[in-house]
C-alpha cells in the first residue's frame, strides 16, 4: 500500500468537505507516494509520540489533532517542535491530521463518544450539511437518551469510568434534575451548551469549560460534565478497528498501531 491509498478511503469515510472552515486538516508532512508497512493512529502528534513511531519503524502516522495548527517561523532546531519535524523528516514518515472532519463525520469521533456513553437515538447536536460522499446530514456533536435516569453524581461517576479519567469537573445547578437526555461534543465545545438546552439535553458533556461559561450553564440549570479534551483518544482504538478492516478489503499488507503514549498534559493530585 501506498500512502495515498490510506489516505483516499478516508476522505470517502471523513470527506474534507465537512471539515470547519480554517481547519488545517489532510497531509502534514511526508510524501503519499511512498510505501507504507505500518501505520500508527494517535490522538496529538507530540516528540514523545514520533519517538514511539520511529522505535515501531512506523512510515505514516495518522492523527486526529493536526500536526501543524500554527505554520513555524524558522527551522531553528533547538525549538523542540521544530526538531520533531527534523526527526520526521530524517525518518521518512507520513503525518496525516483528521481533525473537525472526523468530529463532523457520521460513524466518526462524536458517535464514537456517544457510544462510550451508551446514547441511544442520537442526532447531531450542531447543524452541518451535506456529505458530499454520501449524501448523508452530517453535523458536530451528538444527543441521545440514556438506558436509565441517572442523578448528577451517578452521571458523572458513569463519565468517569467509561472514559477512563482519573478526575472530571462537574457543573450543576443547585437543584439538578434527573438526567435522561445527554448531548456530548468531543473536544472544546462550551460555547455550544445553548445549542445542547435547545435539542432537550438534560446534561452536556464536553471538554475545557471555562470559568464563567460554568457560571452561566449553572444559570440555566444545566448539568454540565467536563472530562477533558483528551477523552478524543478513543480515536486511536476506533481507526485501528477501521483500519484494519480497510487492509482486509483492500488486501493490504499493513500493520495497524495504536499509539500507547498518554498525551494528556493534565496529571489530577
Amino acid at each position: 500500500m501506498i500512502g495515498q491509498d490510506l489516505i483516499q478511503r478516508f476522505e470517502r469515510f471523513a470527506p474534507p468537505a465537512i471539515a470547519e472552515d480554517g481547519d488545517p486538516i489532510g497531509l502534514q508532512l511526508g510524501d503519499p507516494r511512498r510505501e507504507v508497512k505500518t501505520v500508527m493512529t494517535t490522538l496529538d502528534v507530540r516528540p514523545e509520540v514520533v519517538d514511539e513511531a520511529i522505535a515501531y519503524h512506523v512510515d505514516f502516522i495518522f492523527a486526529h489533532h493536526p500536526m501543524v495548527f500554527h505554520a513555524a517561523k524558522n527551522l531553528d532546531l533547538r525549538d523542540p517542535q521544530n526538531a520533531m519535524y527534523a526527526q520526521l523528516i530524517k525518518h521518512d514518515i507520513i503525518v496525516y491530521g483528521a481533525h473537525t472532519n472526523l468530529d463532523n463525520a457520521n460513524g466518526g469521533m462524536n458517535d464514537w463518544l456517544a457510544q462510550q456513553l451508551g446514547l441511544q437515538q442520537t442526532i447531531p447536536l450542531l447543524k452541518g450539511g451535506i456529505d458530499p460522499e454520501t449524501g448523508l446530514l452530517y453535523g458536530m456533536g451528538r444527543v441521545g437518551n440514556l438506558s436509565q435516569p441517572m442523578d448528577a453524581m451517578t452521571f458523572a461517576q458513569h463519565c468517569k469510568q467509561v472514559f477512563g479519567v482519573r478526575g472530571l469537573r462537574l457543573i450543576q445547578p443547585a437543584h439538578p434534575r434527573m438526567i435522561n437526555r445527554v448531548a456530548v461534543l468531543g473536544g472544546s465545545g462550551g460555547q455550544f451548551y445553548l445549542d445542547a438546552l435547545k435539542k432537550g439535553a438534560d446534561a452536556y458533556v464536553t471538554g475545557d469549560v471555562s470559568y464563567h461559561v460554568g457560571h452561566d450553564m449553572i444559570a440555566h440549570d444545566l448539568v454540565t460534565v467536563d472530562p477533558g479534551h483528551h477523552i478524543e483518544c478513543i480515536c486511536k482504538s476506533y481507526l485501528q478497528q477501521i483500519f484494519t478492516q480497510w487492509c482486509t478489503e483492500n488486501d493490504w499488507a499493513v500493520d495497524i498501531y495504536a499509539s500507547q503514549l498518554n498525551t494528556d498534559p493534565f496529571t489530577f493530585v
